[in-house]
């Protein structure tokens, strides 16, 4: 099986070096992706091509074709057949061939060129192979300006061929032709679509996540990231960083006016990704911002947050609405990762501010301890995505306690703000509040004689903190999930 490779338009306009080292760029990853699948495929090419040769008696074109088409600057994949020219009666017997059940009921146009020295001109070819389509197939006829099916024959010296599927590509730049970002990702529609579009347009990203929920969370997140870079970026080997980020959050709920809770916090995490950013020669920060989706992605807030960093701050999302990024979610397979991936709520104030003013967040943030910040960049945690699914540990199972014991304490473990509006009253049992931000100092220092269920209102937050102290080696940590 043959494949001829269109790049990207944009490829194409290229100056004559940068062409040169996209294309370069481009058929180096073709290559190494290729190669996993067959270490004999070849892959040639030059300005404006790449030619792709699969050995003849391996069936794998649906392999090779379903990797392409993943693989970003690329426009167009089309499956030729090769054939020695003898002459234009030849070449419109081999097209007939080729479209014949295709073109039924269909209008077409032949493109024709050539390279080399020939006794006929392309519009020549165009015409002989037109007319013994015509003759030799049930199409509609012919349309040089808007035809249902495009006829594409090339001719090179002593040989030809007939291009026969057409395959759409992702488009966009080589991967590893622009510079290289650090993705801020949460496992959401808006982060993972995010992180697609820098790979379509061939930036090679880094992925940084922040830890707010525990290590259910970040199994979740893992698996998004590493589906991502499997699909659309294995040609690269890139990072998975994971910040440990509760006790900034406590710091933040502690010290700082709960209206600028979301501001801050993202200011943080912009703080944090520009010092791990420089490490890796990030040239740039990327985030799934949508200007207005939330309160703290209101233009004034967006200002604010970005005067945290010195770094540019990429949004692909900036102007889509909800339903256009789900929507290419379901197109790249990330929807279903972000419909299932608990939702984190924590830091939602109940009148967020949507005009900060940035002295006074500077004012609110200098209350803040900078050790929690610090703490926090210096354990992070940092495995190569290709490893990520390797090192990955499940949650812990944890047992859902429907009917406590008499014995049983529960751990009200809700935001402060939350239990007031709906307390917690057990008639037979002691309930501990304790808020999930602060669970991990305050467990430790409890009786060990005691079992305790941790309970939230959805069931999301108790789970995930439940498993992490599980795995950390308190067996007597259970959860409290009253019967709806």
């Amino acid at each position: 099986m043959k494949l001829l490779i269109r790049p990207a338009p944009e490829v194409a306009i290229k100056s004559k070096p940068v062409r040169q080292q996209q294309m370069r760029q481009l058929r180096q990853n073709i290559r190494k992706l290729l190669a996993r699948l067959d270490p004999e495929i070849r892959v040639d090419g030059s300005w404006d091509r790449v030619d792709v040769d699969v050995p003849d008696g391996r069936s794998l074109s649906g392999p090779v074709i379903d990797e392409l088409v993943r693989i970003p600057g690329i426009s167009t994949i089309q499956e030729i057949g090769v054939f020695p020219f003898v002459d234009l009666e030849d070449v419109g017997e081999k097209a007939v061939q080729a479209y014949a059940e295709r073109l039924k009921g269909k209008t077409f146009a032949v493109r024709a060129r050539r390279h080399g020295d020939h006794d006929f001109r392309s519009i020549d070819l165009e015409r002989s192979v037109g007319a013994a389509l015509l003759q030799g197939s049930e199409a509609k006829g012919v349309d040089l300006k808007s035809p249902d099916l495009e006829v594409r024959i090339e001719v090179k010296d002593d040989s030809y061929h007939i291009a026969h599927r057409r395959h759409e590509g992702l488009g966009g730049y080589p991967l590893g032709t622009v510079e290289t970002v650090m993705t801020l990702i949460s496992g959401g529609y808006d982060s993972s679509v995010a992180a697609y579009l820098m790979m379509r347009r061939g930036i090679r990203s880094h992925y940084l996540f922040f830890n707010l929920g525990g290590a259910a969370h970040e199994v979740g997140v893992r698996q998004v990231a590493h589906y991502l870079w499997e699909r659309y970026g294995s040609s690269h080997n890139v990072k998975f960083i994971s910040v440990p980020f509760e006790g900034v959050v406590a710091e933040i709920m502690r010290s700082v006016n709960h209206r600028h809770w979301g501001v801050v916090l993202k200011r943080m995490m912009l703080k944090a990704a520009a010092e791990i950013a420089r490490d890796y020669n990030a040239s740039g920060l990327v985030m799934g911002d949508a200007v207005a989706q939330v309160s703290s992605q209101t233009l004034t807030n967006l200002n604010v947050v970005d005067r945290a960093s010195d770094e540019v701050v990429l949004r692909p999302l900036i102007a889509m609405d909800k339903q256009e990024i789900i929507r290419i979610a379901k197109d790249i397979g990330t929807e279903p990762f972000a419909r299932n991936m608990p939702e984190y709520c924590g830091v939602i104030s109940s009148k967020p501010v949507t005009r900060a003013k940035l002295h006074r967040v500077e004012e609110e943030e200098a209350n803040m301890d900078p050790a929690a910040l610090a703490d926090a960049i210096a354990n992070r945690t940092d495995t190569m995505v290709s490893q990520l699914l390797d090192s990955t540990q499940t949650p812990e199972e944890v047992e859902l306690i429907q009917t406590p014991s008499v014995d049983d304490v529960i751990i009200d473990v809700r935001h402060p703000s939350e239990e007031e509006r709906s307390p917690l009253t057990l008639t037979n049992n002691d309930v501990l509040k304790i808020p999930f931000y602060e669970l991990n100092q305050q467990v430790a220092e409890l009786p060990g004689n005691r079992q305790y269920l941790l309970y939230c209102d959805r069931g999301t937050m108790s789970r995930m903190h439940a498993g992490h102290l599980k795995a950390e080696g308190h067996g007597n940590i259970k959860v409290y999930a009253p019967a709806v």
